[in-house]
């Protein structure tokens, strides 16, 4: 832990207690398990002299690990070897015409190594991991989570020990076994998967990968939005859409923000919006209701985004408070709708929740939240081929025909 120079330590968002990173320490222990969640506290002159904005634009390296003086890892060393980050920013015309809006960017991550954002948090855990010494890692996961876990892990040796609920797509369950993963299908819920692999990372000494636990893994999620602001020349957008699952992706995303402001590399911040299936909104409703979360059923065909009892609720809310942003949820039709929309005008394909949030930024325009002439960004996720049931659900069978020209010419004539 030494050699992670640029952290100056830990502090509880709760209580406000500091603590020096050592082995183990996940959450506040004065606090306790669900309200002493982490935060990582850096050294922003430390960071100022190793890295500018002038001197990325000669860094050649093409992942996450630009940014590696604002990450919490070794700052000299190896660091795991598969190319995560440094996806595609495209501006999406088209799509943004569609919507009323005059300027929209789409951040594909689905073109990371197991096809989701995940892998930036699993590459943190990874590097945490072999820095620890740990000859294993775990985590309970919806499916996104885990695969990136199980194909990080396997890129350098460690065992990934994967706790699913039973309802996890087959697409991911694959990408796991593939990956060498020992896989513990949970005949529950998300959160019945979460405390099995809890009470299983004590018993056993695991390293924890669960990102609503472990501080460090919000910071890998943080380096999507880093991007952005490269990619984007330093220029803040006016909204930055998330997908929200347990809170941590649009937590870490927000975090990139306040990190880049107090270092000095921008004057303003984005707003969030923070978008949830409606089958599964428990942060959407704390958001409204101004109170704590309460659990909810996991009734949503996004499954990665179905978390019923988040482990992470207070860092998402204060992202979309302090940003002055909001939350919104969406029906299951809408996503699928959203599916089409984005497949159709951008040729990115994404899973139901790596789409939720463009589904969210539809509604919010619609009601007059978003501006056409604000600057938008909007993450998609994961990719579409991490749930391709659902996908044919957003979509109508193809045409089925002999081979004959006559029939062909009959069956697209009304388009053409």
């Amino acid at each position: 832990m030494s050699d992670m120079f640029n952290v100056l330590g830990l502090h509880c968002i709760n209580c406000g207690r500091t603590y020096q990173p050592e082995v183990g320490l996940y959450t506040c222990p004065h606090c306790g398990e669900k309200e002493g969640i982490l935060d990582v506290d850096y050294d922003y002159d430390y960071i100022n002299r190793a890295i500018s904005r002038e001197s990325l634009r000669k860094n050649c390296e093409t992942s996450m690990w630009r940014y590696r003086p604002f990450l919490p890892v070794n700052q000299e060393g190896e660091l795991p070897p598969l190319r995560v980050g440094w996806s595609p920013l495209y501006e999406a015309k088209r799509l943004a015409q569609e919507l009323g809006l005059k300027y929209l960017y789409i951040k594909d991550d689905g073109v990371n190594p197991t096809a989701s954002l995940k892998d930036r948090a699993s590459a943190i855990a990874v590097a945490r991991a072999l820095a620890e010494g740990a000859k294993a890692v775990a985590c309970a996961s919806t499916g996104n989570a885990a695969s990136s876990l199980a194909g990080a892990a396997a890129a350098v040796g460690l065992r990934a020990f994967i706790f699913v609920p039973a309802r996890a797509p087959q697409g991911k369950i694959a990408q796991l076994l593939v990956f060498g993963a020992t896989v513990v299908s949970v005949q529950g819920s998300y959160e019945d998967a979460f405390r099995l692999s809890a009470q299983a990372i004590k018993r056993w000494g695991w390293y924890n990968r669960n990102a609503a636990i472990n501080p460090y893994l919000v910071e890998g999620k943080k380096t999507v939005c880093l991007e952005v602001a490269e990619q984007l020349n330093w220029e803040v957008p006016d909204w930055v859409v998330v997908s929200v699952g347990d809170g941590c992706t649009i937590a870490g995303a927000w975090k990139a923000w306040v990190d880049l402001y107090r270092a000095g590399w921008i004057d303003r911040f984005p707003r969030m919006l923070g978008v949830q299936a409606e089958g599964c909104c428990p942060i959407t409703r704390a958001f409204r209701e101004g109170g704590k979360v309460r659990p909810m059923e996991e009734n949503t065909l996004a499954d990665s985004i179905a978390v019923g009892v988040p482990r992470n609720p207070e860092k998402a809310l204060r992202a979309v408070r302090h940003s002055g942003g909001t939350m919104i949820n969406v029906s299951d039709e809408e996503i699928l709708n959203a599916m089409r929309l984005l497949g159709r005008t951008t040729g990115v394909f994404g899973e139901p929740a790596g789409v939720a949030g463009l589904a969210g930024l539809i509604r919010a325009v619609k009601e007059g939240v978003v501006k056409p002439q604000e600057k938008v960004v909007c993450l998609v996720t994961g990719n579409g081929l991490k749930d391709v049931a659902n996908a044919i659900k957003a979509t109508s069978a193809p045409l089925s025909l002999p081979p004959d020209m006559e029939k062909l010419a009959l069956a697209l004539k009304p388009l053409l």
